[in-house]
Parts: C-alpha cells; structure tokens; sequence
C-alpha cells in the first residue's frame, strides 16, 4: 500500500495535489487498475478516489474502461488507464544512430524512427537531426497528441541539475547544454540524463526489476557499456551524479589470452565493434544484431562472444561483490553475449563472485529490450506531470 501521510501546514490544495500524483503514477506504472484497487493501494475512501480519478480525467492524464470481469462479489469496478493524448518525445544520440520515438503514459512506444548517421554527429547537427524528426512526427501522426516534452538518453557523464552533458568520451562532446540545443529547434521542455541511469530506472519501474530493490544494470550499446544501479528501490547516483561507469574500470584477467587490448578497460575488451567488424558490418539495430549473432555459425565469431563472456564475467562478479544486488540486469548488445550462452556467461561470473554473494543473484536480459533507454527518457520528462498533474491544465 502506498502511504499518504499529511504533513504539518499543508492545505487542501497541496493535499489534493499530491493525492492526484499519487493515483496518476498508480496509473502510469499500473496495469490498468479498478478503482477498487486504488483504493486499497492508497487506503483513501472510495468516494475521494472518484473524486480523483474524475479529476485526472478531466484533465486528460486517465480514461476509464469497462471493468474486467472478476469473481468478486458485487458490482465490478471500472479500471482507470492511462489517456492516450500526451506524449513525450524520447531520444536516443549514438555515435552511429538517432532514435527518437513518441512514448505515452503508461510506457507506450509509438513511431520509433532509427536515423542512420556515417559519421559522428556534433550537438548542433544532432540537434537539428532531432527537429527535423520531430517535425515529420508532428505532421503525421503527432497531429491529435499533446507534447509534453522532450528526454534525451545521452551515452556520457550528464549533471542531473540540468542536464549538462559534462563528457561523451564516444561522441567527442564536453561541457554541452545539449537540452538547451534540442528545446530551441523543437520548442518543447527538454531533459537530459545518462542513458544507463535512464535504463536502470525503466527496468525498475517497467521492465524486469519491478519490484527489485537492489539492482546493477549495464548498458552495452554503439558507445561503450555503460551502468546504473538501484539501492532500496532508488537510483543510486554517487556523491557527483556520475556513479555507474562500470565500462571505464579495467578488468583484470588472468590469462592473457582473453585480453584483445594492453591494460583496456571494459568497454574496450567487451566491443559490440569487434563483434559487428566480424559480422562484416558498420552498424545494427539491436534486434537485428541478435538475430545476427544467434544464427551464425563463424568460428571466429564464436571464440570472441566466448572471450568477451570471460571478460564480462569478471566485471559482473566485481559489481555483484561490491554492492550484493538481488538482480543483474543486462541491455544491449551484452544481452546477447547472454542469450548466446546463458550457463557460459553465469559460469564466468560465479568464477569471480564470492560464494555467498553470488547465492541467490539472478542475471536477465532488459524485459524492455530496445526500447528500454526511450522509456526511461520519457520518464525523466514525464517527471513535472507526475509530480503535479495539476499543472497539466491548459
């Protein structure tokens, strides 16, 4: 249950407020639940649920449906969903790809575009790949949405307070007010943040860590490995808000025949690259990389997806000694290296865990699959509606 607790000095107003945030969010991160169980789940009275309920309606943030049938006794209750109307624009910069995709309330994703770059792109031209996006979004099927906001997952070091992308090593970018770039082409609210933070948190809310309170999630994708994690239900960010960089840290091997670098770190040694180089490709989207890997039969191919399991094996073993998280989840290209081999890759992480530790740590694949960095944008510029759906008023 959700406890609603007042709090000395507040009025009707705020109490109203927060009361609305409460059930939107119940809502959004729900599965489509009755009044009923809004009631149970926040412990207020039925007749203040409608209240709520009718006023997030209003406001277009909810609809109610038809109730589901049920075995209980008595009059089925209506089930509260999120409306369809608003959406963010959610955005994902590469070093080889833009993808942008419009994410409604509720982790809906619609229209997602994968825009193909052959070179690295600077802010200004990203940014302006972004508008030009977003521009045919808005005259097809954006017509009838209400925008919200735009949320950048940037892969660098992003200060939260306002989304400075502080360092890109992969990008080339330092010091960029790059939500400040992309909010004047698009004229939307802008947010940005580090897209395996992004990651972490879409897993946890939406994804496979829902309900996990202690999580490690890495991020394999075109610029590196990137990480977050998730102590007592809540993102853990470090004293700076730079915590996570698991693909900077520099493994150590025993046999020199599983380094492919001198003294590389992570990112280095376990290399979507070195994998598409073999499968004689620039670049991938996601899916068709697995289904890539998994269908081929290259020796070649097969000793490095052995040799980067090795490698990643001992990276996870580290993480799972130092922070002891109940669910290991992995994104990207790095869910591949385990749907290759799951036992091969869990052998290689038991090799460098403590006994105790690895007792009861289940590894996984993002339940989001690719969509998990857009949802996790989204979330970040959903934040003020949720916050306040109040403030959603036209």
């Amino acid at each position: 249950m959700v406890c609603l607790v007042a709090v000395l000095g507040d009025t009707v107003d705020s109490v109203r407020r927060r009361n609305l945030s409460t059930v939107l969010e119940l809502v959004h991160r729900g599965d489509g639940p009755s009044r009923a169980d809004l009631t149970n789940l926040t412990g207020l009275n039925r007749s203040t649920i409608g209240a709520l309920v009718g006023e997030l309606v209003e406001l277009g943030l909810v609809q109610e449906t038809d109730p589901s049938a049920t075995n209980r006794v008595g009059r089925p209750s209506r089930r509260v969903l999120p409306h369809p109307g608003p959406a963010i624009i959610a955005v994902n910069p590469e070093i080889d790809a833009v993808t942008v995709a419009v994410v409604g309330l509720g982790a809906q994703v619609e229209h997602r575009i994968r825009h193909e770059l052959d070179h690295i792109a600077s802010p200004e031209e990203t940014a302006a790949v972004i508008g030009a996006l977003v521009e045919e979004l808005r005259a097809g099927p954006l017509k009838d949405r209400r925008l919200v906001g735009v949320g950048l997952a940037v892969p660098g070091l992003v200060r939260a307070s306002d989304g400075v992308v502080r360092w890109a090593p992969h990008l080339g970018w330092r010091e960029i007010s790059f939500p400040r770039l992309v909010e004047s082409v698009v004229g939307l609210p802008t947010f940005a943040d580090n897209d395996a933070t992004l990651g972490a948190l879409a897993e946890r809310l939406f994804g496979v860590g829902r309900g996990v309170d202690q999580l490690v999630y890495l991020n394999g994708g075109a610029s590196g490995i990137g990480g977050g994690v998730i102590i007592n239900g809540r993102p853990y960010r470090g004293a700076y808000g730079y915590a996570g960089e698991f693909g900077h840290n520099r493994p150590r091997l025993d046999d020199p025949a599983h380094r492919a670098t001198v003294g590389g770190t992570l990112e280095e040694e376990v290399s979507r690259a070195r994998l598409l180089a073999i499968l004689g490709r620039r670049t991938s989207d996601e899916p068709e990389f697995e289904a890539a890997v998994l269908s081929s039969q290259d020796p070649a191919l097969h000793a490095e997806l052995a040799r980067q399991q090795v490698v990643l094996g001992g990276a996870l073993g580290n993480a799972i000694n130092v922070i002891g998280p109940e669910l290991v989840v992995l994104g990207g290209f790095l869910a591949t290296l385990l749907a290759w081999d799951a036992p091969g890759l869990e052998a290689a992480v038991a090799a460098r865990t403590l006994p105790v530790a690895w007792e009861g740590t289940r590894i996984r694949p993002a339940g989001l699959a690719r969509n998990r960095l857009l949802i996790g944008a989204a979330e970040l510029a959903f934040g003020s509606v949720l916050r306040d759906p109040a403030s959603f008023a036209d």
